[in-house]
Protein backbone atom coordinates (compact mmCIF):
# COMPACT_ATOMS: atom_id res chain seq x y z
CA UNK A 1 0.00 0.00 0.00
CA UNK A 2 2.75 2.66 -1.24
CA UNK A 3 0.02 5.43 -1.41
CA UNK A 4 -1.04 5.07 1.58
CA UNK A 5 -1.29 8.45 3.58
CA UNK A 6 -1.05 6.88 6.81
CA UNK A 7 2.05 4.59 5.31
CA UNK A 8 3.93 7.66 3.64
CA UNK A 9 4.34 8.97 7.17
CA UNK A 10 5.05 6.11 8.85
CA UNK A 11 8.07 5.94 6.22
CA UNK A 12 8.66 9.43 6.90
CA UNK A 13 7.78 10.92 3.27
CA UNK A 14 5.25 12.68 4.91
CA UNK A 15 5.72 15.18 8.01
CA UNK A 16 3.58 15.04 10.77
CA UNK A 17 3.88 15.66 14.47
CA UNK A 18 5.05 12.51 15.88
CA UNK A 19 4.76 12.03 19.42
CA UNK A 20 5.45 8.76 19.59
CA UNK A 21 7.12 5.80 17.65
CA UNK A 22 9.14 2.04 18.07
CA UNK A 23 9.80 -0.38 15.44
CA UNK A 24 6.16 -1.66 15.29
CA UNK A 25 3.57 1.66 15.82
CA UNK A 26 3.25 5.32 15.47
CA UNK A 27 1.47 8.06 17.20
CA UNK A 28 1.03 11.35 15.87
CA UNK A 29 -1.22 14.68 16.03
CA UNK A 30 -4.54 14.48 14.27
CA UNK A 31 -4.34 17.28 11.73
CA UNK A 32 -8.13 17.96 12.44
CA UNK A 33 -8.27 17.71 16.13
CA UNK A 34 -11.64 17.00 17.76
CA UNK A 35 -10.33 17.71 21.16
CA UNK A 36 -7.57 19.78 22.97
CA UNK A 37 -5.27 16.12 22.64
CA UNK A 38 -5.90 14.22 19.34
CA UNK A 39 -3.64 11.58 18.33
CA UNK A 40 -3.63 8.82 15.73
CA UNK A 41 -1.51 5.47 16.93
CA UNK A 42 -0.74 3.23 13.69
CA UNK A 43 0.56 0.42 13.63
CA UNK A 44 3.70 0.37 10.91
CA UNK A 45 2.33 -2.53 9.12
CA UNK A 46 -0.65 -1.73 6.95
CA UNK A 47 -3.98 -3.38 8.30
CA UNK A 48 -6.92 -1.67 6.43
CA UNK A 49 -9.21 -1.70 9.48
CA UNK A 50 -10.05 -3.78 12.64
CA UNK A 51 -11.99 -6.08 10.48
CA UNK A 52 -8.68 -7.37 8.52
CA UNK A 53 -6.91 -8.47 12.13
CA UNK A 54 -6.61 -12.19 12.52
CA UNK A 55 -4.21 -14.18 15.49
CA UNK A 56 -0.97 -12.97 13.94
CA UNK A 57 -1.40 -9.44 14.77
CA UNK A 58 -2.65 -10.71 18.15
CA UNK A 59 1.04 -9.28 19.64
CA UNK A 60 0.79 -5.96 17.69
CA UNK A 61 -2.69 -5.00 18.50
CA UNK A 62 -1.96 -5.82 22.55
CA UNK A 63 1.61 -3.64 22.27
CA UNK A 64 -0.72 -0.83 20.45
CA UNK A 65 -3.18 -1.50 23.54
CA UNK A 66 -1.06 -1.35 26.31
CA UNK A 67 0.90 1.58 24.68
CA UNK A 68 -2.33 3.88 24.70
CA UNK A 69 -2.14 4.50 28.40
CA UNK A 70 1.62 5.84 28.28
CA UNK A 71 1.01 8.53 25.15
CA UNK A 72 -2.18 9.82 26.94
CA UNK A 73 -0.35 10.51 30.13
CA UNK A 74 2.91 12.12 27.89
CA UNK A 75 0.32 14.44 26.23
CA UNK A 76 -0.95 15.23 29.59
CA UNK A 77 -3.86 13.12 30.17
CA UNK A 78 -3.40 12.10 33.99
CA UNK A 79 -7.50 12.27 34.51
CA UNK A 80 -8.27 9.73 31.35
CA UNK A 81 -8.75 9.94 28.05
CA UNK A 82 -11.14 8.46 25.30
CA UNK A 83 -9.98 6.03 22.59
CA UNK A 84 -11.90 5.37 19.32
CA UNK A 85 -11.51 2.80 16.21
CA UNK A 86 -13.69 3.70 13.55
CA UNK A 87 -14.03 0.41 10.92
CA UNK A 88 -15.28 0.67 7.61
CA UNK A 89 -17.20 3.67 5.75
CA UNK A 90 -20.54 2.80 7.70
CA UNK A 91 -18.33 3.00 10.91
CA UNK A 92 -16.94 6.26 10.01
CA UNK A 93 -13.46 4.86 8.98
CA UNK A 94 -11.72 7.87 6.16
CA UNK A 95 -8.31 6.49 5.83
CA UNK A 96 -8.62 2.86 5.39
CA UNK A 97 -5.31 2.01 7.96
CA UNK A 98 -5.91 1.20 11.28
CA UNK A 99 -5.84 3.48 13.80
CA UNK A 100 -6.87 4.58 17.29
CA UNK A 101 -7.85 8.03 17.91
CA UNK A 102 -6.83 8.94 21.50
CA UNK A 103 -8.37 12.03 22.65
CA UNK A 104 -8.89 13.91 25.75
CA UNK A 105 -8.16 17.55 27.53
CA UNK A 106 -11.33 19.28 28.79
CA UNK A 107 -14.80 17.95 28.01
CA UNK A 108 -15.39 15.46 25.26
CA UNK A 109 -18.56 15.25 23.36
CA UNK A 110 -20.86 12.36 24.20
CA UNK A 111 -22.66 9.88 21.92
CA UNK A 112 -26.14 10.10 21.11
Amino acid sequence: MSECIFCRIARGEIPAGIVYQDDDMLAFKDINPRARVHVLVIPRLHVASLEDIDESHDSLMARIMRRLPQIAREQGLETGFRTIINTGSGGGQEVFHLHVHLLGGGRLPGFG
